[in-house]
């Protein structure tokens, strides 16, 4: 699944390629929604794992990528490297169709309408975008994860902060000490766990350019990132054996070094 980083690079790209242009079509597969015609774009800016396509009449498109989803760019009249019938959405102008496929989730939106501001008051802060504000972050870890909550489950959840995934999940409880995957939000104070927030902005800040995503900035040929992805392979860092296993509520691969994580 993306992570916040590459959806704000997603955006930045597709603003600085569509803002302001004619758009001849909007085409939605069918499961999400109705097509439209003309219209101009407003901007294209991304809100953590979400992409949100404003056009000048005040309509919006939020579409989410989930686990397959990957947006592409063709000339018109070009072939595509996915099937048509993989199309979630297509942006087309007299030039060009921007393609979004096997997305999670395309949705319309009114601008100001009633369900894009559910959708706002749904996501905490843009890690990227917005930075940390440490009461209002305690404040959403207090209201939405009840204390026995899973360290795991609590960084993936988008309404206490967005733009975190898996990736930056797994490597942020690597930097930040003794913290295997099974801790609770009960085991950790205030600062411990803004010191979480921070680590992950930190990264996602540090990756907003170009080459693979990185987590391990030494001068070497170690590898980019700690822990994620190295199952059964030495820790970068103590060389035991990094573990891999399903953890949460909605499972996804957790991957520590059960020495250098306790």
């Amino acid at each position: 699944m993306p992570e916040g980083d590459t959806i704000h690079k997603v955006a930045a790209y597709l603003d600085a390629a569509l803002r302001g242009c004619a758009v001849t079509a909007v085409r939605l597969h069918p499961a999400f929604g109705p097509s439209a015609g003309p219209r101009r774009v407003a901007r294209v800016a991304s809100e953590g794992k979400h992409l949100f396509v404003t056009f000048d009449d005040g309509t919006e498109l939020r579409s989410h990528l989930g686990m397959y989803g990957a947006w592409h760019t063709y000339p018109r009249g070009a072939d595509w490297r996915k099937p048509r019938r993989q199309a979630s959405l297509v942006i087309s102008t007299d030039r060009q169709d921007f393609v979004c496929f096997n997305a999670k989730e395309v949705q319309w939106l009114r601008l100001h309408g009633f369900r894009r501001a559910d959708q706002g008051a749904r996501l905490g802060a843009d890690l990227i975008r917005d930075g940390l504000e440490p009461r209002e972050l305690l404040g959403r870890i207090r209201r939405f994860c009840p204390p026995q909550t899973l360290l795991v489950d609590l960084l993936l959840d988008q309404r206490i902060a967005a733009g975190i995934g898996n990736v930056y999940k797994c490597e942020v409880l690597f930097l930040e000490g003794r913290l295997p995957p099974e801790r609770r939000v009960q085991d950790l104070d205030d600062d411990a766990l803004l010191a979480l927030y921070r680590r992950a902005a930190a990264l996602l800040g540090e990756n907003l350019g170009g080459g693979p995503r990185r987590t391990r900035f030494a001068a070497d040929d170690g590898g980019g990132l700690w822990v994620y992805g190295r199952a059964g392979l030495p820790c970068r860092r103590c060389g035991a054996p990094v573990r891999r296993a399903k953890l949460g509520i909605l499972p996804r691969s957790t991957y520590w070094c059960e020495r250098c994580q306790g």
